[in-house]
Parts: structure tokens; sequence; C-alpha cells
């Protein structure tokens, strides 16, 4: 277990490298649209092992007094207050968290864009909001018939008229809260400022994944499509780049869809056109970076089932349509994966069988399962928790972590006192009930230190899990999955 696939050491060298080349092959400017997490990208740790979630921040500290970001934000999103699936903030929050995050890596956030701007108020309101904590903002208008229309876009009644973005350094990492910001159209933007005042500035895309230089099918890139399931982005060899060079590359479909278009306004704003493809456009350097590539097959092969999972649970609650669901099963097939691949989900259905009731198991990175079931005292999330707990530390099953009459006060408090009618301890409670109990008693304490032995271990339950025990499971680092269904027929859950 916890086998390496993934070289994060040298993919921050090659990476940099990388960008650092670009921006000279541009005279000494680039403005690099930056896809996907900057950090905190655990997709990207999960099918790559040994690829850490900040390595995108660490290889950009490399480049850090070469570097300014820009944050671009749809204003149509601020108006819609657009949120955040994976962290439930509205995206113009997610713009101030991000320049927090960015300043404490010592990163230089320049400004930030506000892309599609038609005067809305919200839009308007958020401005004065940033201009008052000291930032730049500037407006980027909607072009009409965008992309399409190349002559009006590259105009002066169309990027002309946009506000120029001012900037003093070589490489302008542009990057945003969500897809739709409008990141390229605020690149494209400031190479025709750029060029109109005789700037030389090039123009390229980071993007993790697809990884460009593996198979069309390699599981790798077949999570990507299930990572972005709702999207509908499909994998496709770029044509222009087997055109071009005669060597099958990877893209995926909006970027090879929009080249044409990209390469004539390359050519209006240049002259000519820098690149014949749009891989040529990329800089990524992570498929050069894998060092076992069974180990990420097998890797993202698992990221596929847990992406099933939580699209059947997402449709089951209403939250994802019937056929992202027919996506994933397509992908399942095409690798000839089965649920059974999944160590943890037989031995929690097999014990929700036996007693009726939930069940959820957990597989420790040594590979030993471990289960809980749901009683009147716990959940089957806090029963598997503690269980696990027990095994990490070497506690023998038979003792008891937290005694029956300190868990008994707090079920009285949450229904006599707080208006629960479930009783049982949660996750959240239970360690906060183990935490207590550490005080004065080594076994308790013994097994608090073992948490963090949990991060990375994969866990199922045969229901959907409450918010609290989830976000618990997330923090705690383990890979939950659960089956589309709810514990009872009640149609309102927390």
């Amino acid at each position: 277990m916890n086998k390496i696939g993934f070289d994060s050491q040298k993919y921050i060298q090659l990476q940099s490298a990388r960008i650092r080349e670009r921006i000279d092959s541009f005279g000494g400017k680039l403005y690099l649209e930056f896809g996907g997490k900057l950090f905190d990208d655990y997709h990207a740790s999960r099918v790559l092992p040994g690829f850490a979630p900040d390595n995108k921040i660490r290889m950009l500290l490399e480049l850090k007094d070469q570097a300014e970001i820009v944050i671009a934000i749809n204003a149509n999103d601020i108006e819609k207050n657009k949120v955040r699936g994976d962290l439930g903030i509205t995206y113009d929050s997610d713009v101030i968290r991000l320049v927090d995050v960015f300043r404490e890596f010592g990163l230089y956030v320049g400004a930030i864009a506000l892309t599609q701007y038609t005067g809305q108020s919200a839009a308007d309101q958020f401005q004065r909001r940033l201009e008052g904590m000291g930032l730049k903002v500037y407006k980027l208008y909607l072009i009409p018939d965008y992309p399409s229309n190349v002559p009006g876009i590259v105009s002066d009644e169309g990027y002309g008229r946009n506000d120029y973005i001012e900037t003093s350094r070589s490489l302008v990492v542009v990057t945003a809260p969500g897809p739709g910001s409008g990141k390229m159209a605020t690149c494209l933007s400031q190479l025709y400022h750029e060029h109109k005042r005789g700037v030389k500035a090039g123009y390229a895309k980071f993007e993790t994944f697809p990884i460009w230089n593996l198979p069309l099918k390699h599981p790798v890139n077949l999570a990507y499509e299930a990572a972005t399931a709702d999207l509908n982005d499909v994998n496709m060899i770029d044509p222009f780049h087997l055109e071009a060079y005669g060597e099958t590359t990877v893209n995926y479909n909006r970027d090879i869809e929009i080249f044409p278009v990209l390469r004539e306004i390359f050519t209006r704003i240049y002259g000519e056109c820098p690149y014949k493809s749009p891989t040529d456009m990329g800089v990524n350097m992570a498929g050069k970076s894998i060092i076992d590539d069974e180990v990420c097959c097998e890797a993202s092969r698992q990221e596929i089932i847990r992406r099933y999972y939580k699209t059947a649970c997402a449709v089951k609650q209403g939250r994802a349509l019937p056929s992202e669901i027919h996506k994933l099963e397509l992908l399942m097939r095409t690798l000839g994966l089965d649920f059974s691949r999944r160590a943890c989900v037989e031995p929690a259905k097999q014990l929700a069988a036996e007693t009726g009731e939930p069940a959820v198991a957990i597989e420790l990175n040594d590979g030993r399962i471990i289960t809980g079931k749901t009683s009147t005292l716990l959940g089957a999330a806090a029963a598997a928790l503690l269980n696990a707990l027990k095994v990490l530390a070497g506690i023998p099953d038979e003792i008891k972590l937290i005694s029956p009459t300190v868990i008994e006060p707090i079920q009285h408090l949450k229904v006599a006192h707080m208006g629960n009618r479930n009783p049982r301890l949660h996750t959240d409670e239970i360690l906060i009930a183990l935490t207590i109990c550490a005080v004065t008693d080594d076994n308790a304490e013994m097994a608090m230190e073992q948490l963090s032995n949990l991060s990375g271990c994969e866990a199922h339950s045969t229901v959907i899990l409450s918010q609290v025990d989830e976000g618990m499971f997330g923090k705690l680092g383990l890979n939950l999955t659960c089956e589309p269904a709810y514990q009872t027929n009640k149609l309102y859950h927390r």
C-alpha cells in the first residue's frame, strides 16, 4: 500500500524550467493561463501517488521573483452567487480567500479581473469591496458573438474596450475560482493591449489533465474524464498536432474545438500564430515525472470507482444528471472495472446485510479492513472510526475507549435539549468525547495519536452519510464513498 508512482521533486524542477523556457521564447513576458487548482489539488494527488497537493504552488515559488497573479472572475457568477461545490462558498468569497492564500505563500497578487462585465450591480459592489481592501480591479467587457466574431474581438471595440491590466513581472499567472471565469479571454485581451503598446508578450496554457504524452485511454486520462463528467469533457487525439508533427498527443475537446479561433486571433494580434496545435500551447510536464506507471494506473482506476459513487449519490440528491452516471459507467466498462475492486465495499455491504443496519468499512493503508456497525450509542461511521483508531494503536478490541457513562449524557443533551431525534453520536462528537477521555486514559490518548495515520485510507458506507460525518472523514483525509441510498425513507435529510 501507499506505493509512489510520481516524483514530485522532479516535477517541480522540470515544470519550472519549462515555464522559464516559454517566457524566454516570447522575449521575456508570458501570460500563463492556469487551469485547475493551484493548490490543494487532491485529484492529482490521488491519481498520481507521490504528487503533493501543493506541488503547483511549490513550483511557482521557484519562479516567485518573476511571477505575479491575476485572478479572473466572471461578473455573471458574482451576480448569481455561484458556489464552489467543493468548498461551499461563493466565487467572489473564494477570490478573497485565494488572495490570502497566495500572499501567505509569499506570491504577489497584482490584480482582479472582472470578466464579461455588463454593468452588473453585484460586480460593482464587489469591486468597491476589493478596492476597499487595497486591491486593483479591472473590467473586461462582454464582447458580442464571442468567440466566433474574430474581427470584432480583435479590435478597439472588442479587446480594445477592456481595461488594460497593469503588470510588472515577466510571468503573469491568470487563475480563477472555477471554470468559465474568463482566464483565456483575460490573457488574450492583455496580448492585444501589450501589442498595441509595443510590448512583446506571449501566451501559454497550464493544465495538469489530460496528460498530453500519455495514451488516450490511459487510466490517468480517463480519471480526468470521470472528474469532469459534469462538464462533459472528452479526451481526444489532437488532430492539429498529429498533422503538424506526425506525433500522437492527447488534449480535450474544448481546447481542440476553440483552436482554429485562437489561431486566427493570434494571427491578427501577432501577424502569425506561434503555435501549430493546442498541445503546443501547453507547458505541462506531469507525464515526464511518472516513475511507476502501474501504480498511477491502479490509483486512477480506484479514482474512477470513487467518482462513480460520488456521482451516483449526487444524482440521488438531485445535484447531478443521470447522464453523468452513464458516462462513468462507460469509463468503468472501458477499463473492465467493477465495484469489488474497491476493497472496502463488500465488507461494508456484508456487515449491513448481517445486522440490517447501516455499516461502514475502512481500508487502512496497510490493507487491513476495519468495520463499524450501527448501535444504540454510535452511528456506523463513528464506530468504524473508533475501531480503526484502536487497531492502529494496537489496543485490544474488548477495551472500551469511551465509557457508555460518558456517551449517554451527550445523547441526553442531543435529544432532550438540542432537539435531535437521533441519539447516536456522530464522528465529531465521538472525537470530542475521546479527547476528553484522553486526559485521564492512556488508551484514549494512544488512539488520538493515530488520527494522522487515517490520511489516505479508503472508506465506504452503505448509506449516504450526514454532512457532519462526510466532512469529518474529509478533514481526516479518508477517501469516502457511499452507496446511493439513505438510511430512512424520509424526504428531508441533513
